[in-house]
């Protein structure tokens, strides 16, 4: 595994992003394990957050995109921290835009927030987790609303590697669904073999019975 992987999965530990208990996700699945950007705080954290997705982006898609849209809320702060660290490590200016839940009809109206989309633009979608697909589905129709664009891929912070609506990884059916590419930081199964049997600011992260609840929920939500 990389280096930077493996920091990125402690320094989710450290923001106490990467939780570990007994958790019901957006698309109601009881999990041993959760994943909340809404902890990343602080300027320090949000320029590491995206220099990391930064990364990721830039391996999978080079830079020839021209907008970074984060779905609200959560994807807000991670697109213009992921915008600022691509215009400071790789040179290359990409705009961020944001929807908005409600339409606003004064000032600047419309649903959207951040640099507009136009005809012809590349766009990159910039989430934090994603586990059934569930937000991807709501996220398209706005986009494609805009005009004639190219929705090229979509970057997650961590792959949580379970099925969608169906019995394949939700990643893999989002890319068949809607033809795009998709990446991620780093996966659920990386997490697992960082943190399995690894003391980490001396604790054991993740011991035998732990690791057995992820394995039998995997069991039960894993991709076929």
């Amino acid at each position: 595994m990389e280096h930077y992987k493996e920091e990125f999965i402690e320094f989710m530990l450290d923001c106490n992003v990467l939780k570990f208990g007994d958790f019901v996700t957006k698309s109601g699945r009881n999990t041993p394990f959760f994943i909340n950007a809404g902890f990343y705080r602080t300027g320090t954290q949000l320029r590491r957050l995206g220099s990391y997705y930064a990364k990721a982006i830039v391996e999978k898609y080079g830079t020839d995109f021209d907008v970074l849209f984060g779905p609200a809320y959560k994807g807000i702060p991670l697109s213009v921290a992921t915008t600022m660290a691509i215009s400071e490590e790789y040179k290359k200016d990409i705009r961020y835009c944001s929807n908005r839940k409600e339409i606003k009809d004064h000032g600047e109206k419309g649903i959207l927030l951040g640099g507009p989309i136009e005809d012809g633009d590349k766009v990159v979608i910039i989430e934090d987790v994603t586990t059934a697909g569930t937000s991807i589905r709501e996220t398209m129709p706005i986009l494609k609303a805009q005009g004639n664009i190219e929705v090229i891929g979509l970057v997650v912070s961590v792959d949580r590697m379970e099925r969608g609506q169906g019995e394949k990884d939700a990643l893999k059916e989002i890319e068949e669904t809607y033809d795009i590419k998709s990446t991620a930081i780093v996966t659920m199964e990386e997490v697992v073999e960082h943190l399995y049997q690894c003391s980490y600011q001396g604790n054991i992260v993740i011991d035998d019975i732990l690791k057995k609840a992820i394995d039998e929920y995997y069991q039960q939500y894993g991709a076929k």
